[in-house]
């Protein structure tokens, strides 16, 4: 049962093709190529690694955020497209579920952080319980200083990945005790944990209208923002 996963959450460009035992190829790319260019040759490079025909699979995976807006758009239009062209189930994956889900260790707390802008990030905390990953804070917008200042204060380790620990690297370093940064090949988002995880999901019996799937934002653009000013301005 072969699943195509995308993650275009970020700055990075992942794909992957995944059965529920094997990750048959993976695409992880950072360039300064736009997501709208390098998507759907990845998509098709990916299948000709793996030695799918795309007939073969049996569901498309994406990456729903939080994240880069424009990112998560062209990632599940994509998604959309290829899941209702082929007549097979999408499945919506976290974006910070996923970046989690790379790393299984137990008695360690897991901090995906990934640019908010302005100096925000969004931030969850995940822990894995009886080989289960579980989300002890949900997602949410914070100022970055405040994230580390209360993470800094958790007993447990604190493994810091994503997005947003790249950027932010020499503080969490220099801030240092609990908190540890994660090594290359598990501080950004990769499509193979997207798929294992829709397969997960999809074995629960998780299934998704590819009508009514969309990102997951959870703050407003700028441009939502700056228009709810204009309009308060031409009010008064």
């Amino acid at each position: 049962m072969p699943i195509l996963a995308i993650d275009t959450a970020t700055l990075v460009s992942s794909v992957a093709v995944c059965t529920k035992e094997t990750l048959l190829a993976e695409l992880t790319i950072q360039t300064q190529k736009t997501h709208s260019e390098t998507l759907m040759p990845h998509i098709r490079d990916v299948l000709l690694l793996a030695g799918v025909d795309k007939q073969d699979l049996q569901a498309i995976a994406v990456s729903i955020g939080p994240g880069s807006f424009t990112g998560l758009r062209i990632g599940l239009a994509t998604a959309k497209a290829m899941a209702y062209a082929l007549n097979i189930p999408i499945c919506g994956v976290s974006t910070m579920e996923a970046l989690a889900y790379a790393c299984p260790v137990p008695g360690m707390v897991l901090a995906p952080l990934l640019d908010a802008q302005k100096g925000n990030v969004y931030q969850a905390l995940f822990r894995w319980r009886n080989g289960i990953l579980e989300q002890s804070i949900p997602t949410r917008v914070v100022d970055l200083e405040a994230a580390l200042t209360e993470m800094a204060a958790i007993p447990e380790p604190v493994m810091v990945m994503g997005e947003a620990a790249v950027q932010h690297s020499r503080r969490i370093l220099e801030l240092g005790g609990n908190l540890l940064l994660a090594p290359p090949h598990l501080i950004m988002p990769r499509a193979a944990m997207v798929a294992l995880l829709a397969h997960r999901f999809r074995d629960g019996g998780n299934t998704q209208n590819l009508m009514n799937l969309a990102p997951v934002y959870i703050r407003r653009s700028e441009a939502e923002e700056l228009w709810e000013k204009r309009q308060s301005a031409g009010k008064s």
